[in-house]
């Protein structure tokens, strides 16, 4: 299992890496993940990583792609379900900084671990996706904020610039 753990702060989309220590990726950022234990379902897998990592347990993941090429991992054939998530990183302070446990903005990711990026850039798509279809954005924002801070969401996450009027003509519609 394989979590991608989007942040918005400081009207920036980021994302949450871990140093590598395999010896293969030493040094090399990946996503949060580990296998699964024998007696264990994969929600309570990707809740488990999440909470070994990070400390964090109050966090809402939903399973998004299952990823299963025959070469994505160096010790043998290893197939990883992705779940993701979007929070707030003032509301959601990390407890366990292991092995640099880091916000990136997702701008500036362009190499991970094993085919890590190619589960980071589809669960991207997924959530520019979702934040169209369903209001994810309002958690991520404080109890009262401007069309404008609303506006920041949704640009930093669809990594485009919308024109003011626009976005709230569609927002209010």
């Amino acid at each position: 299992v394989d979590c991608v753990i989007f942040g918005f702060d400081e009207s920036k989309l980021k994302v949450l890496l871990i140093r590598n220590d395999l010896k293969k990726y030493q040094s090399m950022w990946s996503l949060l993940g580990d296998f699964i234990e024998e007696e264990e379902d994969l929600d309570a897998a990707a809740y488990r990583i999440l909470k070994q990592r990070t400390g964090l347990d109050d966090v809402y993941l939903e399973q998004v792609h299952t990823f299963g090429s025959v070469d994505r991992y160096p010790e043998g054939r290893a197939v990883t379900v992705a779940y993701c998530s979007l929070i707030n990183v003032q509301h959601h302070k990390l407890k366990i900084l292991d092995n640099e446990l880091h916000w990136h903005e997702v701008q500036s990711v362009s190499e991970l671990a094993f085919d890590h990026l190619e589960i980071f850039q589809t669960c991207h798509k997924w959530l520019q996706k979702r934040i169209q279809e369903h209001p994810l954005g309002f958690n991520l924002l404080p109890k009262k904020f401007s069309l404008r801070d609303l506006q920041n969401l949704y640009e930093a996450i669809l990594d485009t610039k919308m024109d003011r009027r626009n976005f709230r003509k569609k927002f209010f519609a």
